[in-house]
């Protein structure tokens, strides 16, 4: 559940440049003033300052609840990817793999850690994404500076499923698109490096992917500026597909930024916000026809609404996005005959824009060449019907007051199997999605405050049943933003 109350958050401001920039909440107008260039502090003797891996008491740095990745025992080999890499434009920052000579797998665990700093001045919270070839390995959004503040903070990630990206040399680009100039003047810097823990007994290596395919543009994530917008993979897979996966991420951007905080569009005027209404989701298709859902989170940057807030303690996730698993599984045995198939995301209601990358991964039958198999049913409708309620009334002083509701409920099951070597074996995923916003008006377009509340709830129930011959295995998953996701 998130549950806000926001006063008059609806006035934004564009941060000019050559790419799409994010829209956040103006700064307070402590803030409103001229920095000396760089505070004395040039590009060519900055660098990443390391921020401990646990909040301290006292630090300035901001303070996330996210946990650090579990590691084994073994000694890890460290191949760094950025070394104090600068971003003050959108250019972006090189990088270059080279597998570890010295651990060459097999590997029990691969973490990407990644350190930030941005310098002290002023500048607005901006998106970060690193990828590997087309492949993303990191997304997330960066912590705000002050005039006498230069925060640091750091990320880790568990790649261990892209273990086959790694086996090879790769080339790739670290994005943090930035402005830097007489008004923002907080350079950002990165650090970053994988760290290769080899396997033995104790920690054998766990079965990877054989295949990943990534949904991209390039390195980059997919701009989607309405419901028809898609980000694509086309698919050529092998004869022997067993299980798929789509880890899938869809940031919300400028006019889409506070989608939580939108409304119906025929009211959006009157009510001073953005419109279609406060329901997003993420669909999944294969050769257009519905195959996975994926939620919509409401991340919150450090400086949405009030920076106040997020700049010593971040929102959920905000520094480090986490993608939503859609198994797609059911359709490892259409995706594996042989012929060309295309994965598409979109995000229904997007309203300029969201983007949106994602990577699939391809299990294969490693006792056989070609395996047969296909969807037995498929219950998922191709969109949501959201129902949309709302009361609203404005007196003789134009002041509109009253509420407005947005509820969403998906329930589907999808069957597939596939013929392998060790048998037949037919895959159902079975989901709950639901979603219901609830907010509160009090809008005057002349006086002020503006007051808009908001209560919103964003849950998917799900059970996969695997059956193996005489073998039937049930997997149940419940997640809840931002309460964590639970397996039993």
């Amino acid at each position: 559940m998130i549950s806000c109350s926001a006063v008059n958050p609806r006035s934004k401001v564009h941060a000019q440049s050559n790419l799409p920039s994010r829209v956040v909440a103006p700064l307070p107008s402590i803030f409103k003033f001229l920095f000396l260039a760089f505070l004395t502090i040039g590009t060519a003797s900055a660098q990443v300052v390391p921020a401990p891996t646990t909040p301290q008491v006292g630090s300035s740095n901001p303070a996330t609840a996210e946990p650090l990745v579990p590691r084994p025992a073994t000694k890890p080999c460290v191949v760094p990817l950025l070394t104090n890499a600068a971003f003050e434009n959108f250019n972006g920052a090189p990088l270059t793999y080279t597998p570890p000579a010295a651990c060459p797998g097999p590997w029990a665990k691969v973490v990407l850690t990644a350190d930030f700093t941005v310098t002290a001045g002023r500048q607005f919270d901006r998106s970060a994404w690193f990828y590997l070839g087309d492949t993303n390995i990191f997304y997330g959004t960066t912590a705000e500076p002050r005039a006498a503040l230069s925060p640091s903070w750091h990320i880790e990630r568990d790649v261990t499923d892209l273990t086959a990206l790694f086996k090879t040399p790769q080339t790739g680009l670290a994005s943090i698109g930035n402005i830097v100039n007489s008004t923002f003047t907080g350079i950002i810097f990165a650090s970053s490096a994988l760290e290769f823990y080899p396997a033995n007994f104790h920690t054998p290596a766990p079965i990877t992917p054989d295949i990943v395919v990534p949904v991209s543009a390039g390195n980059g994530p997919v701009t989607l500026n309405t419901t028809a917008d898609q980000a694509t993979a086309t698919l050529n897979l092998p004869r022997n597909v067993e299980k798929v996966y789509l880890d899938v991420i869809s940031q919300s951007q400028i006019g889409d930024e506070f989608w939580y905080l939108c409304v119906p569009s025929a009211v959006a005027g009157e009510l001073e916000t953005c419109g279609n209404t406060a329901f997003r989701e993420t669909e999944i298709s294969i050769d257009g026809k519905p195959a996975g859902v994926a939620p919509v989170f409401p991340w919150i940057f450090t400086g949405g609404i009030d920076p106040f807030l997020w700049e010593p303690i971040t929102g959920v996730q905000t520094l480090d996005f986490k993608p939503y698993r859609v198994d797609l599984t059911p359709f490892a045995g259409l995706l594996g005959d042989g012929a060309q198939h295309t994965v598409a995301v979109s995000v229904f209601n997007a309203n300029g824009f969201f983007l949106s990358t994602g990577n699939i991964f391809v299990y294969t039958d490693h006792g056989s060449k070609e395996v047969s198999g296909g969807v037995l049913s498929n219950t998922l409708t191709a969109a949501p019907n959201p129902e949309v309620v709302q009361n609203l009334s404005t007196d003789s002083s134009g002041t509109t007051t009253g509420t407005v509701n947005v509820g969403s409920n998906r329930t589907f099951s999808i069957t597939g199997y596939v013929n392998t070597s060790h048998g037949r074996v037919e895959t159902t995923v079975a989901q709950r999605v639901n979603f219901v916003s609830a907010q509160t008006f009090n809008v005057n377009p002349v006086t002020q405050p503006e007051i808009q509340n908001l209560v919103q709830t964003s849950t998917v129930d799900s059970e996969t049943t695997t059956r193996d011959s005489f073998l039937i295995e049930k997997t149940t998953r419940h997640i809840s933003f931002p309460s964590p996701s639970t397996t039993p």
